[in-house]
């Protein structure tokens, strides 16, 4: 068997056996065969409506609002009855006298107020923190689309490659044939080719993970089926890292969480000077005498809490809510510090994906594919070898692949930043 007629064999292998056998165990769908476009917005609304995490922190707030009314409630009121001098026979109805109260403890003024504002400051923090969690849940959702956009993407582009690359075997084949070419030439094509399709699992792995990665966002079945995203939108106007930094530090839920939590520590501390203070228990009776007339009495109750033996627990609580307001300002002081690196970092990094992103534009992509097509050209004619044709190609694929990446991390980026500053751009 001649050399030629073992490049025939490789052919037919690879044309006709290589695809059907890797189409056997790897489903690879062309991205044409999906028309059905994916929307980014009502899979934000549906994620920030179904997403398991946003419902726990919205119950959460209702479950803190719930406490607002219990903490300035009154203790509850207390009834009793008293039997006096009851004979040995325990005859209740012969007792000499009994007695029936009602008490009601009242905690100093201002106490309950106090209480009612420390709820009401942790509620306002869920809130917050309801807020946080939906930038959480939006950036997530934006930056799973964006991945899925760019596996649908780097499928495609590596189905273009495929058929690119049958042309260049055929026209390799062709030349090989007619003696312009060499063996070596054909075998380097069947050898890429390989390798290409060597590649279809991994790609559609990863776009098989992109999709379960959001239908988990969306509280969705992982294999419910879903379109291709559309690509993203078009370049931006320069971002003002000042502005945006003032409005991040204006808005963002976390800070807001952190002014409502020194808040919280500082009426736990104006509550816990007024534990020194004593509470009222204010008691009414009604006397009911055996063979003698009935009455009323009454009786009023004071704590002492500025006993020596029990006023150093009141001080401890005075210096706890201290020491945790000092806490609570350290804390915020640090977000507010990265806020701001994390503004400036974010800015910093959408401005160079947006040069790289221009750079592509105007001059890689554009002269990738003038390179590629003066190699179809010249390999044509004869004025260009095939290694050079698979060079121009393999940097054309390359190229192509950064620049989506390129666009997807911009708006990776940009989901972040939106998270940081607390609001959409």
């Amino acid at each position: 068997m001649t050399s030629k007629h073992i490049v025939d064999l490789w052919m037919v292998f690879l044309v006709i056996g290589l695809p059907g056998f890797v189409g056997a165990h790897v489903h690879t769908p062309s991205p044409a065969s999906d028309p059905e476009r994916l929307a980014l917005a009502p899979l934000i609304q549906e994620a920030l409506a179904r997403n398991p995490e946003v419902v726990a922190a919205r119950q959460r707030v209702e479950a803190l609002r719930a406490r607002i009314p219990q903490a300035r409630a009154l203790d509850d009121p207390e009834l009793k009855i008293q039997l006096w001098n009851t004979p040995e026979t325990f005859d209740v109805t012969r007792t000499q006298r009994t007695i029936y109260g009602i008490a009601q403890r009242f905690p100093f003024p201002g106490t309950l107020s106090r209480r009612a504002e420390i709820a009401s400051r942790r509620a306002d923090q869920s809130v917050h923190q309801l807020l946080a969690k939906e930038r959480e849940i939006v950036a997530a959702v934006k930056t799973a689309y964006y991945e899925l956009f760019y596996a649908h993407k780097a499928l495609e582009i590596h189905h273009e490659q495929i058929a690119l690359l049958q042309q260049f075997f055929a026209a390799a084949n062709a030349k090989f044939r007619a003696g312009r070419e060499t063996q070596v030439a054909v075998l380097q094509a069947q050898v890429e080719l390989a390798k290409l399709y060597q590649r279809l699992p991994l790609l559609e792995q990863r776009r098989q993970t992109a999709r379960v990665h959001l239908n988990t966002l969306l509280d969705r079945n992982p294999r419910s089926p879903l379109g291709i995203p559309y690509a993203p939108p078009p370049r931006r106007s320069p971002l003002n890292g000042q502005e945006i930094e003032q409005r991040a530090l204006r808005q963002r839920p976390e800070l807001r969480e952190a002014d409502e939590r020194i808040k919280q520590w500082e009426t736990t501390a104006r509550l816990a000077r007024l534990r020194y203070y004593p509470h009222l228990r204010v008691e009414l009776q009604r006397w009911q005498n055996f063979n003698a007339p009935d009455g009323f009495g009454g009786n009023v109750t004071l704590n002492l809490p500025f006993s020596f033996w029990t006023k150093p627990k009141y001080d401890a609580g005075v210096r706890e809510a201290a020491a945790h307001i000092q806490v609570a300002r350290a804390q915020k002081q640090t977000l507010e510090n990265l806020t701001r690196f994390h503004v400036r970092d974010l800015v910093t990094q959408i401005a160079a994906v947006e040069r790289i992103i221009n750079l592509y534009t105007t001059t890689i992509l554009p002269q990738a594919r003038q390179t590629l097509k003066a190699a179809t050209a010249g390999y044509r004619t004869d004025r260009t070898d095939f290694l050079a044709l698979l060079d121009a190609e393999r940097a054309l694929l390359t190229y192509k692949l950064e620049y989506f990446r390129a666009l997807v991390d911009r708006e990776r980026h940009l989901a972040m930043l939106e998270r940081v500053v607390g609001g959409e751009l």
